[in-house]
């Protein structure tokens, strides 16, 4: 299987550079994944897809403010460190900007010092492991001189940082939004479960490796990298309930879906716990928990196009997706939205 398989014309136009007043009020697709017929409505219609007993799964993870942009200690230069995974209480993993200037041992100052961090390792990836020097509590300095490390093609300024979070976010730890949860409002999700749909919380913490492009011809040859999650007790016992008495298991966001997916231990049954995963999910794999998907549309020849196509198909994700472009959906993590069942 080729990458360029999942490849698809897409205006820049249709990018979708800023959220919309209200989140609900962006569009909705819905495809049938076994006829692949689509219809078109809003995402506050997305009751009308619902069923009473559905378990509706949910990335509660929270985006941390993770780009710091800083200058270099001796020379002045500008520097940008995003990070990715903390490692220790004062050592993260992150990628650095410009990486020539910034080899083990430069140290970079940000807000005039208030925070400092060297370069502890360059590793094989290219990635850095960087340590912090600072005097207070990291998470409020982070919270003061960091921004919102949205994705390359978003190039307007995000007036509300609220708005690259869930109405759920709870627990920090992500270096992107799990985006296909932005269209809920507090509103919608007090609707879903008045009609009877359980939520069950995991969280996964967002890497950027999740979005990296694939730079191999073959799908087999692209690796993951790896993503921390964690399933409670009590979301595993309603998921594994619903898959015992047949009733659907509906992921939000392809984050959620490698969540319960990576956690499964057989064919209906996941365990809870919290580790490293690195699944990469494309056609020809055999699904063990999810039975339906919400979603944004991704960028073409991604890992999270193949994983939907892995669950509609190829051929009836690309022909919505042609049908998303003639329509004028709105693209990515700003856009509109996708349902799968």
């Amino acid at each position: 299987m080729k990458t360029s398989d999942f490849y698809y014309e897409l205006p820049e136009r249709l990018i979708a550079q800023d959220p919309l007043e209200r989140r609900s009020d962006s569009r909705l697709m819905h495809i049938d994944r076994d006829t692949g017929r689509t219809v078109h409505t809003i995402f506050d219609r997305i009751t009308d897809y619902l069923v009473p007993g559905d378990v509706l799964v949910i990335n509660d993870t929270k985006v941390i403010p993770a780009r710091l942009l800083g200058n270099r200690e001796g020379t002045g230069g500008a520097c940008e460190i995003l990070l990715l995974k903390r490692k220790t209480a004062d050592i993260w993993e992150a990628i650095v900007r410009p990486g020539k200037k910034l080899r083990t041992g430069a140290r970079v100052s940000f807000g005039d010092g208030k925070l400092i961090s060297e370069i502890a390792e360059v590793l094989p990836d290219g990635n850095r492991l960087v340590k912090f020097e600072y005097s207070g509590i990291f998470e409020e300095i982070l919270d003061e001189l960091g921004q919102m490390p949205l994705p390359p093609y978003i190039t307007h300024e995000l007036k509300d940082r609220d708005r690259y979070q869930t109405v759920y976010a709870k627990y920090e730890g992500s270096a992107a939004a799990p985006t296909a949860g932005l269209h809920f409002t507090d509103e919608l999700l007090e609707e879903v479960k008045n009609m009877g749909v359980e939520i069950a919380r995991v969280t996964l913490h967002v890497g950027l490796g999740t979005f990296r492009p694939v730079k191999v011809d073959n799908v087999d040859e692209h690796h993951m990298h790896s993503e921390l999650y964690r399933v409670t007790g009590e979301a595993a016992d309603m998921i594994n309930a619903a898959k015992d008495e047949g009733r659907r298991v509906i992921c939000v966001g392809t984050t959620s879906c490698r969540t319960v997916e990576s956690a499964a231990v057989k064919k209906g049954v996941i365990e809870a716990g919290e580790k490293d995963t690195d699944i990469f999910i494309y056609p020809g794999y055999e699904f063990k928990i999810m039975d339906g998907l919400i979603t944004n549309f991704h960028l073409p020849e991604s890992t999270l196009l193949m994983l939907v196509s892995a669950f509609a198909g190829r051929d009836n994700i690309l022909k919505a997706y042609e049908e998303a472009v003639k329509e004028e959906y709105r693209f990515f993590s700003f856009g509109d939205a996708m349902m799968i069942s």
